[in-house]
């Protein structure tokens, strides 16, 4: 191995590992904020509120950062994701949990990272090695477990399973859509773009975003905004980030550490004092996060080209080209 390149391999590593490190924060943080602005605004206005809310912070940064238009190859990118992911998914996850009870939901929607890796491994040439496979399988265990054990009795309803299994194939095949759009353009520009896409696909629920407004307490209102300007501008743009230098089966596996952070979340701002049950699936969750990230860690100290960041315009125009 080349001396000359670990040092600059291993900083690329840490500031990807980093910024999926803010992103499972963040996006566990949401978890809060949900339970709040949920109770005064429907799903379709509270996802076009927190798209709003994002979009416009990302557009300020961009100007202020003078980034210009992605190139024509990944608008396609974009566009998808933006539809699936940023709209659709947010639609569908608000309305889904809303008919079903947390563990329903944790069932059906940690299914996402699964599908990632095998669309990811299927459109991408993504390696499934099998730590990833064992890593994901323990995190599975762990994110089904919290929501077993935080979940309340009552019924889940079939429209409810189903808008939570539509957000699943959403969040994964916007994900795997977002992938090759970041060989040809910046984290910055996909989140940005991918975030008024899915504002715009979500303007028909505007008329009930002003009316719920009106009516909304402003600690509501504010956690919307909070989730816009968090949870959406800067998560996604780091998890972009992170995606942009790894795999996108790699980064999907590192999402079942949001369980773990929320059970931790609940218990400071919420006062929901976990029981062994949870906390043993917290766990879980953190060590399959550990299992399905040590081959990459490993990699990087044999000095592998799988542990090195691997934007590649040429693949990436060739899978945006599918």
């Amino acid at each position: 191995m080349n001396p000359s390149l670990s040092r600059p391999a291993r900083r690329a590593e840490l500031s990807a590992a980093g910024a999926a490190a803010v992103t499972v924060v963040l996006w566990a943080s949401a978890f809060v904020s949900i339970r709040s602005a949920g109770d005064a605004y429907s799903p379709g206005a509270l996802a076009l509120g927190r798209l709003l809310a994002g979009a416009l912070t990302l557009g300020v940064i961009c100007l202020l950062r003078r980034e210009g238009r992605p190139p024509r190859t990944a608008w396609r990118g974009i566009a998808i994701s933006g539809l699936l992911w940023f709209g659709f998914y947010m639609v569908a996850l608000n309305w889904g949990e809303q008919q079903v009870d947390a563990g329903t939901a944790a069932l059906v929607v940690n299914t996402g990272p699964i599908l990632i890796a095998l669309l990811g491994n299927r459109l991408l040439g993504d390696p499934m090695p099998p730590r990833l496979l064992a890593g994901m399988a323990v995190s599975f265990a762990g994110a089904v477990t919290v929501g077993l054990s935080m979940s309340e009795e009552g019924g889940s309803s079939v429209l409810g399973v189903v808008l939570c299994l539509l957000a699943a194939v959403a969040y994964a095949g916007g994900v795997v859509a977002q992938k090759p759009a970041l060989g040809a353009a910046s984290p910055l520009q996909v989140t940005t773009l991918g975030c008024l896409v899915g504002a715009v696909a979500c303007l028909p629920f505007a008329g009930q975003l002003v009316r719920e407004a009106a009516d909304a307490p402003a600690s509501a209102t504010l956690n919307m905004v909070y989730l816009g300007v968090f949870p959406t501008a800067l998560a996604f743009t780091t998890w972009a980030y992170a995606l942009s230098r790894t795999t996108a089966s790699r980064m999907g596996a590192t999402t079942y550490a949001v369980p773990a952070l929320v059970v931790l979340m609940s218990w400071l701002f919420l006062g929901e004092v976990p029981g062994p049950l949870t906390l043993a699936g917290g766990v879980l969750c953190l060590a399959g996060v550990a299992v399905s990230r040590s081959r990459a860690r490993a990699a990087a100290r044999a000095g592998a080209p799988g542990a090195a960041p691997e934007p590649r315009p040429e693949r990436a125009a060739r899978d945006s080209a599918r």
